[in-house]
């Protein structure tokens, strides 16, 4: 058994309860007790980490549309359509040694700033689940798989499939394997027929992207004769084992096909606005009856993978989008970054809430910084603008604890196991090198598929 007590206790249950002197007992890998402060329920000998009001306890951040990379800040200011085959050239030089020293320096990130778990996108996804597996983080891993030539440079649905078999459930449950699929224009009808083989068989779950530029579309509709979503709909992909990445362009009646299967929506507002994608229209989704969650889309057009920024950025968007300035407030978003993300994953009743009997995922913030200062409460409720600040002026490194499973990662804002330095190093070296074969590349850029 583990205590954390005189917590400020944000619990994203069913209520949105918040505990001004809130109290978590962690017993083993779950939650036993998160509520209000009652020391007779702590067992003798019980560690202890006392808060002093200090803190505020959060669940675990859920990104839940996430490429790893070493790359980032260096293919800018392009729209997606013609960013995307710049993009390409990253895969197609990518090593395993690349996507090892990716996945080490992304989940140092991740975890520095209170998320902790990510569905993540990528390559060579056995280095993923060694690497999430031994830092103690908790991920949903989707290879990128294509076969269209001449994307075929990515995975395939056999290396999908021995992915599964080799590291589905491993260390404790933490690494989830999925049936990862690029898109409509770079995957053929039979990858979409084995990713869904792979979840009939072995009930693992499907992530892949929507659309996320209107020119997708346009060109799905003169390709296809029908939308992006229509086509999934139409190969059988769409249902509640699904989840979306993007979806910025879809219409009313797409929304309301996703809704009716219901797939999940992993939003990532920072990329679509540098991508020149536009505004997904998420409170249109959310009336249609979509579950929609917040993914960071990884560094290589995000730049970051602050879920914090995340949360922020997508509620003032929509505020832009419908000029209303009453919607999406910071209860809102805060539940968009953790129990919308475990719905997106399936997961609702393991993670992304405060509550008895849910995994241990758990983050204390720092309250001593001037921009979460002054705290005030309500006294006649559990009301306080400090969840405001927690949306809209907190940095991911005002974490300083994280647990996962009910094992300390974080404490005092730094690994408590790993040598950061060394990681950050050899990401730096490993960098400089991918980025030297990726530029080396830069003169066999291949035609945007869509146009």
């Amino acid at each position: 058994m583990q205590a954390i007590i005189h917590v400020t206790l944000f619990t994203v249950n069913s209520y949105d309860a918040v505990f001004r002197d809130g109290m978590i007992l962690i017993e083993g890998s779950l939650i036993h007790y998160a509520g209000q402060m009652n020391e007779r329920l702590i067992p003798d000998g019980t560690p202890i980490i006392d808060c002093h009001h200090q803190y505020a306890a959060l669940p675990g951040l859920i990104d839940t549309h996430n490429h790893s990379s070493l790359i980032r800040g260096v293919d800018e200011n392009l729209d997606l359509v013609d960013w995307l085959p710049v993009y390409d050239l990253e895969h197609r030089t990518c090593t395993p040694e690349d996507a090892r020293q990716a996945y080490r320096l992304g989940y140092m990130e991740c975890l520095l700033n209170g998320t902790t778990t990510v569905q993540d996108m990528h390559r060579f996804m056995s280095q993923a689940a060694q690497v999430a597996g031994d830092m103690g983080l908790r991920v949903f891993l989707a290879p990128y798989a294509a076969d269209i030539p001449p994307y075929d440079f990515f995975e395939t649905s056999t290396d999908n499939e021995r992915l599964i078999k080799e590291w589905h459930g491993s260390f404790n449950g933490r690494i989830q394997i999925e049936a990862g699929i690029e898109d409509v224009f770079y995957a053929s009808e039979q990858m979409y027929s084995n990713a869904l083989t792979m979840h009939e068989r072995y009930g693992v779950r499907i992530h892949t992207h929507g659309p996320e530029h209107a020119e997708e579309e346009a060109t799905a509709q003169s390709r296809f004769g029908m939308s992006i979503t229509q086509l999934l709909f139409q190969r059988g992909i769409l249902g509640e084992f699904l989840s979306l990445g993007h979806c910025v362009p879809i219409s009313r009646n797409d929304m309301d096909l996703i809704a009716s299967t219901g797939a999940s929506v992993c939003h990532c507002p920072i990329s679509a606005a540098k991508l020149g994608c536009g505004t997904a229209r998420v409170k249109e989704m959310e009336e249609a009856g979509i579950n929609v969650s917040l993914g960071s889309d990884g560094p290589i057009d995000n730049n970051s993978m602050d879920l914090f920024q995340e949360m922020k950025v997508a509620s003032l968007m929509q505020k832009v989008r419908y000029a209303d300035a009453k919607i999406y407030d910071a209860k809102h978003m805060l539940r968009m970054a953790t129990i919308n993300g475990a719905r997106s994953l399936g997961v609702a009743d393991q993670i992304g809430s405060l509550e008895n009997g849910k995994r241990a995922d758990i983050i204390l913030i720092s309250l001593n910084h001037p921009s979460l200062r002054p705290i005030c409460w309500n006294e006649d409720s559990s009301d306080t603008n400090l969840v405001w600040a927690l949306v809209f002026a907190m940095q991911g490194n005002f974490v300083d604890t994280v647990f996962v499973d009910g094992n300390m990662l974080v404490r005092g804002g730094h690994l408590v196991h790993g040598d950061e330095q060394e990681i950050i190093e050899t990401a730096q070296r490993q960098g400089e090198d991918w980025m030297r074969r990726r530029n080396n590349a830069s003169n066999t850029i291949l035609k945007p598929i869509r146009n």
